[in-house]
């Protein structure tokens, strides 16, 4: 092209870029510099080409488009006004950034010659997310190879990517209606070339990432020293398979993509409290494992062999920096002794035995586990966890929810496509309502979706519920463990009793809100749900569209259930010399 397009033509071009990239959902916070992608993405969503998803809250819309990376596998673009609205989105673009999901952030901005002059709604956007996402600044006058060349590696490369597109004269078309809008663009050769740019590779087929990729070119590691498989977040199948294949023991986080099969514990993160941790002699670690300190200490112990392989955003999990790190997971060429495993396996059976007791017994029992009477939040997992049947979606919030799963999640069969997600990457409780319907919203296909938050992680981010009318809805059932605040920092060292005349106000901070009138403020369907037995039955139920289940629980004995549970495992496992088994 010769010339400058004017800002609709310059809006049109990015939009068909990011087509032929293999975009096709797009979520739209509105704004006056947006103006012509709004109009352009309106009536490509009204041909079927794009789905279009419009958020007021540009926080919510840049995890809602992250939530759909993540549940289509695909890259999803993201689009603001300029000004404050660009940086909304840090938050989902730092988690992006750690996960290696794909969302394109477009950007319209103001034109260069009004940067530092004080214009309205004017500022240095261009680079604003630093190192967490590569930024191309678009103008009027950029060539047509550069602007296609920025775009496809946008919608190719691991991670996020910004396109701040400067928009300069007049925003709106001045001629032709809305069929002149969009025009769903036709050159095959574009769109074999944007399908194969470099990072592509044979785990996605154009950009459409592979939902199952297993290695067969690692290193054969040799057999011999007792080691353990550690499955973090997004490990994917190869670590079962690993495990299944040299029958080692699995501690598979519940977000692993792994926690499946005959290898995979329940307990594992208790049993490395146990006498079977001083055991362990090699540990290979696939994924982003973030749950527990016995891990983190485990994969950070120099007197081990510790094996770290390379993640979706390109990083071996490694805090210890003992690590050697590898590229694909390896690989074994027989079976290990299976006297190794057995012994692991034997000590989750009782294990589990124990915690499914102790929360079973009446009250006055000994082995009751701790509580005033009231919901135990470990077996409110158990639950969730049961009803994760085949073709379920469970997208888990950071916190105590992931962690009780961690415990009482029995592995799940394999082959039942299963997808148990959350954001992991940072770990943090923000943008997770936004995250649930982005996965909700990509995977319609599955049998349910249930979301598991507890309830400041719901709170945190309830403009995920606000959409507009003509805005679709998933079928989507939150569970909201309810304890009226913070309950995961009782069981840290800020919950000890030296700083408990400050713990409730700066930590625990209890809210006292009204989940029912919030989710009725948002035409939200809301049910308060007091007994075990009726949230199994309504996470059985089919219901169409978004509800919330509000599962009280008391937050008073959290601590004393950690030391429960660390106690029980000591039984399970007899210390050498003990003289029981």
């Amino acid at each position: 092209m010769t010339g400058r397009r004017s800002a609709p033509d310059l809006a049109l071009h990015v939009l068909q870029r990011l087509w032929l990239g293999g975009v096709r959902d797009v979520v739209l916070a509105p704004g006056s510099r947006s103006a012509p992608f709004a109009l352009a993405l309106d009536a490509a969503d009204r041909d079927g080409d794009l789905r279009l998803h419009v958020r007021v809250d540009e926080r919510s819309a840049g995890f809602l488009a992250l939530g759909l990376a993540t549940g289509s596998r695909r890259p999803v673009a993201v689009v603001t006004t300029s000004g404050t609205a660009v940086g909304n989105l840090l938050p989902a673009v730092m988690e992006a950034h750690h996960t290696g999901r794909r969302v394109v952030v477009v950007s319209a901005d103001r034109p260069d010659r009004l940067r530092g002059t004080g214009a309205n709604q004017t500022t240095h956007q261009a680079g604003i997310f630093g190192v967490f996402a590569p930024c191309h600044d678009l103008t009027d006058a950029t060539a047509d190879t550069d602007l296609g060349d920025a775009v496809a590696q946008a919608c190719s490369r691991r991670g996020p990517t910004q396109l701040n597109v400067q928009l300069d004269g007049d925003l709106l078309p001045s001629a032709g209606g809305p069929d002149t809008w969009w025009q769903r663009p036709s050159d095959d050769a574009d769109r074999a070339t944007a399908q194969s740019r470099p990072g592509t590779g044979s785990r996605e087929d154009g950009n459409v990432e592979a939902s199952v990729w297993v290695p067969t070119d690692g290193e054969v590691l040799p057999l011999g020293p007792r080691t353990l498989v550690v499955a973090g977040d997004d490990a994917g199948p190869a670590a079962r398979l690993l495990a299944e294949a040299a029958g080692w023991p699995l501690v598979a986080e519940p977000t692993s993509g792994a926690r499946i099969g005959r290898q995979a514990l329940r307990t594992g993160r208790l049993l490395l409290g146990t006498a079977l941790r001083g055991d362990v002699e090699r540990v290979v670690v696939v994924g982003h494992p973030t749950l527990s300190r016995p891990v983190t200490s485990l994969i950070s112990d120099p007197g081990l062999e510790v094996l770290s392989v390379r993640g979706r955003d390109g990083v071996a999990t490694d805090p210890g920096r003992v690590a050697r790190v590898l590229d694909v997971v390896p690989r074994v060429d027989r079976p290990d002794d299976p006297a190794w495993f057995d012994a692991w396996r034997v000590a989750d059976a009782r294990l589990s035995r124990l915690i499914d007791a102790g929360l079973a017994a009446p009250a006055g029992d000994p082995s009751r586990a701790p509580g005033d009477g009231a919901l135990s939040p470990l077996a409110v997992a158990a639950v969730v966890g049961a009803a994760v049947g085949a073709d379920t979606t469970l997208v888990v919030g950071s916190s105590n929810p992931v962690r009780d799963l961690d415990v009482m999640a029995t592995p799940w069969a394999p082959l039942e496509h299963r997808f148990v997600v959350g954001n992991r990457g940072l770990a943090g409780i923000d943008g997770m309502v936004s995250t649930a319907v982005g996965i909700a919203l990509s995977r319609s296909r599955a049998a349910r979706t249930i979301a598991y938050l507890g309830d400041l992680t719901f709170l945190h981010d309830t403009n995920g519920l606000l959409t507009g009318r003509d805005e679709g809805r998933p079928d989507l059932t939150f569970v909201v463990l309810s304890d009226d605040g913070g309950a995961i920092f009782s069981t840290l060292e800020q919950g000890d009793r030296r700083y408990a005349s400050a713990f409730e106000r700066v930590f625990a901070t209890p809210h006292g809100t009204d989940l029912g009138a919030l989710c009725a403020a948002h035409h939200t369907a809301y049910e308060r749900v007091d007994d075990l037995g009726r949230l199994g039955v309504a996470l059985a139920e089919e219901f169409s569209g978004t509800r919330v289940l509000e599962v009280p629980v008391s937050r008073a004995d959290r601590r004393a259930e950690g030391a429960w549970l660390r106690e029980l495992a000591q039984q399970a496992v007899p210390r050498p010399g003990d003289g029981h088994g």
